[in-house]
């Protein structure tokens, strides 16, 4: 008997949207007010203490070294080899950040699996 593919009901499909909408959107927001902007750039880096500046900080040095694609890529290998709604959520998150944040290659390559993820069985306790 064939075993049925890896396909997240509605529900889990929602929560899917909600969280890559969130991550994409809170990237969008990094970028166009936080790291592109030249005034918080030089206020930032004039020792400016808020939030902002932490998450530019923070932002910049994850995407420096590739953090975003690299934990994108990870974790779709890992949903590849067990499919996992969980392990989607967490793809699809850091994939979102990492395509807006400079990291396009290693997050597009990690959606490409995530894509290929769907046509794998579904694990059995599912």
């Amino acid at each position: 008997m064939a075993r049925s593919l890896f396909l997240p009901s509605a529900r889990q499909t929602n929560w899917l949207l909600i969280v890559g909408f969130l991550s994409l959107g809170y990237a969008l927001y990094l970028r166009y007010t936080a790291i592109e902007v030249p005034v918080v750039a030089l206020a930032c880096q004039a020792g400016l203490d808020t939030w902002l500046c932490f998450a530019r900080k923070t932002a910049t040095t994850l995407f420096q070294h590739s953090v975003f694609g690299g934990v994108a890529l990870g974790v779709a290998v890992l949903n590849l080899l067990r499919p996992s709604v969980v392990l989607v959520a967490v793809a699809l998150a850091a994939a979102g950040l990492g395509i807006v944040l400079y990291n396009v290659t290693l997050s597009a390559f990690a959606v490409a699996l995530l894509v290929l993820s769907l046509a794998r069985p579904a694990s059995a306790a599912e």
